[in-house]
């Protein structure tokens, strides 16, 4: 499979989100709001000039992760799916396994840490050890012929602070 052919995935952390009990319902702050817009506009520019189809966007279901969703699909135009298995503790063999199940060539995660430094060591590398450091709507582009531990490759890597 060509790389163009290759299965696309961007795990995407939210934008900075202030502190608050339950953490299901903790917001992005006025910086997180920025840095997510941020974002969005990037990887729909991004699109653009990969003239590619439109992704499917899936969010986890706290609010910090739906409220980053929001900027991507309102720059993307494709609407927010919610996939409650990509919370903070949740295990990335379980998001693996539902990956493999998945048709869509181009999908977009936006998750939490630990999971999204996790996942992405586990799809990359095989294994994972910490996990990758991802900062606040920091951005993590892969691509794999399947979606199976070791299998993907990091096209690229961009967060806010990269991009001024």
């Amino acid at each position: 499979m060509t790389d163009s052919a290759a299965q696309r995935l961007w795990l995407m952390r939210h934008g900075e989100a202030g502190p608050g009990q339950p953490d299901e319902q903790r917001s992005l702050t006025a910086q997180g709001e920025r840095e997510a817009a941020q974002m969005a506009t990037w990887l729909a520019e991004h699109y653009v000039a990969q003239s590619w189809a439109p992704p499917r966007l899936l969010a986890s279901p706290f609010r910090r992760a739906q409220q980053t969703a929001a900027h991507l699909s309102k720059a993307l135009a494709v609407p927010v799916e919610t996939l409650p298995l990509i919370t903070p503790d949740d295990a990335p063999d379980a998001v693996i396994e539902w990956l493999i199940e998945q048709t869509d060539e181009r999908l977009i995660l936006v998750s939490h840490m630990p999971l999204v430094g996790v996942l992405a060591e586990t799809l990359v590398e095989g294994r994972s050890s910490r996990g990758v450091g991802f900062p606040t709507a920091g951005l993590a582009e892969l691509t794999a012929p399947v979606w199976a531990s070791g299998c993907a490759q990091l096209k690229r890597f961009v967060h806010p602070s990269q991009l001024g």
